[in-house]
């Protein structure tokens, strides 16, 4: 379960994670965020994307890591 809060990207930026919504015609779960940085733009992800492992640096690290629960 993603819960919402504040998360940082394995690239470095920070997010704000404001709620769990679904796709209007496959009602895939999309996480909708926003950036911490610059204009702080509104974003949507699929949830299965937000929990996937990513290679940096030759190590398996997720891609997006909960640093506080808002």
């Amino acid at each position: 379960m993603i819960k919402k809060g504040i998360y940082r990207h394995y690239k470095g930026g920070r997010y704000e994670v404001i709620g769990i919504a679904r796709h209007s015609e496959t009602l895939e779960e999309m996480v909708v965020y926003r950036a911490l940085y610059g204009e702080g733009g509104l974003w949507v992800r699929p949830a299965s994307m937000w929990n996937e492992w990513v290679e940096k640096d030759g190590k398996k690290v997720l891609r997006f890591t909960l640093e506080e629960v808002v």
